[in-house]
């Protein structure tokens, strides 16, 4: 934990960017061990070793704190995909799919941030937060829709829909993969439920197939 009184003492630009890596790694940590719904601002105020007074200074709400997160999310997860998409000259609609599940099912804090974005973190912060963050998802969407062109000769409303859906499904799936112990336990312990027991990145390889090579049958990407 990091002592508060240096946070008292720093007055520096520099200061000042530390303690806002401090409280990011920080709800990062926290939001990785417990999931973004359980984390409250005293948790994260707690875990850099600041009150929660003097964290307002830096971030205006526990939302903003977690939407700059996911923005840096959208940077990684952005740079990882279009790496392995890079190195192919051209590329059929499952092995697409399978870049873009394999890349998101390996990021569960990202696939949590994509669920919790929409639901909660845009609503509690200002609108120039909203728009920030709103920029960086569309020049990432960008940078991924130029990958798509070349691959599969997605236009850009095809390429918008297929990182849409690819994004909103993996928030969701992550979401049905992580229930609850108790629950859990329930669906493994009675036969009927077992359909609720989701594996991520199986099922939405599934779902981004079928959704490439039906926009391939309305003549919008090449395959091999």
């Amino acid at each position: 934990m990091t002592d508060q009184a240096a946070f008292q003492r720093a007055r520096s630009v520099r200061a000042k960017q530390a303690r806002e890596t401090a409280i990011l790694e920080a709800a990062r940590t926290l939001g990785a061990r417990h999931g973004i719904r359980e984390v409250t601002l005293t948790d994260i105020a707690a875990e850099v070793g600041m009150h929660k007074s003097a964290l307002l200074r830096y971030f205006e709400t526990r939302e903003q704190i977690f939407l700059d997160l996911t923005a840096e999310g959208w940077r990684a997860w952005s740079a990882a995909l279009r790496g392995h998409l890079a190195s192919c000259e051209r590329a059929a609609p499952g092995a697409v799919a399978e870049a873009f599940a394999a890349t998101l099912s390996a990021r569960p804090l990202f696939c949590d941030l994509l669920a919790q974005a929409p639901l909660n973190l845009e609503r509690n912060v200002s609108l120039e937060a909203v728009r920030a963050f709103k920029l960086v998802t569309l020049e990432e969407v960008a940078r991924i829709a130029a990958e798509l062109d070349r691959l599969l000769g997605l236009s850009e409303q095809q390429a918008v829909d297929t990182v849409a859906t690819a994004t909103a499904m993996a928030g969701a799936l992550w979401q049905m993969a992580t229930p609850r112990a108790a629950l859990r336990e329930l669906y493994e312990s009675e036969p009927r439920l077992g359909h609720a027991i989701v594996e991520v990145e199986p099922r939405l390889r599934r779902v981004l197939t079928a959704l490439l090579i039906g926009m391939d049958d309305d003549g919008g990407a090449r395959t091999n």
